[in-house]
């Protein structure tokens, strides 16, 4: 499920396994990722693993959860995502990188080996592809949204939000928020993710659209 590297002014200070189901982070000295700054909140996120997917969820913190950047409730965590907390950094590293950012310590008058220039290996299919979401129905039918972030949200705020991420093996999309779940070709779908595959219709808090790849 990966690892969380928790740095501070550019400095890493701990690297912490995903092994559990709930991983908490907040000031609080039982989370499992203590962070002792007043602008956390005693339990400010939750790490929830589900399956090899991990996500992030904001315990309704007074200061916010922020990833990349931009605020959320709560999102599916992609490789290299870095996670915003007051001043802490935390990285998501998937498990498919296990020797991610590992350096390499030179002696002084010694050169690195000679790195062997890598085979040629075609991207997979699916890369080479561009993939969008098109609105089919309401007002905004006909419009086309491509799919070029890591993470792509689409919904209603407060009222029902999914997120369709970019994969090395292809999109997935997950619920966000919202009691209803969406459904894809009409099946609810649960806590995990589902992989799109061309042609699939979202049906999103009464707007379908359809996944669009080639």
């Amino acid at each position: 499920m990966g690892k969380l590297v928790v740095s501070l002014d550019n400095v890493v200070i701990k690297e912490v396994p995903i092994t559990k189901d709930r991983t908490t982070l907040g000031r609080r000295p039982y989370n499992d990722i203590v962070i002792d700054n007043l602008a956390v909140s005693g339990e400010h996120a939750v790490m929830l693993a589900v399956g090899a997917d991990v996500f992030i969820e904001d315990l309704n913190s007074t200061n916010g959860t922020y990833i990349n950047g931009k605020a959320v409730k709560k999102q599916l965590l992609v490789h290299n995502d870095t996670v915003e907390i007051g001043k802490y950094r935390i990285k998501y590293v998937g498990e498919e990188y296990p020797d991610y950012e590992k350096t390499m310590v030179l002696r002084p008058g010694t050169l690195p080996p000679p790195v062997a220039a890598p085979a040629t290996i075609p991207p997979p299919a699916h890369a080479m592809i561009p993939a969008s979401i098109k609105v089919l129905n309401g007002g905004a039918a006909g419009r086309e949204v491509l799919l070029t972030k890591a993470v792509t949200t689409v919904g209603k705020p407060g009222v029902q939000v999914a997120s369709i991420a970019k994969r090395p093996t292809g999109y997935v999309l997950s619920h966000v928020e919202g009691t209803a779940h969406p459904s894809v070709n009409g099946n609810p779908v649960g806590d995990g993710v589902v992989s799109l595959k061309n042609g699939d219709i979202i049906d999103l808090a009464g707007t379908q659209m359809q996944f669009i790849q080639g």
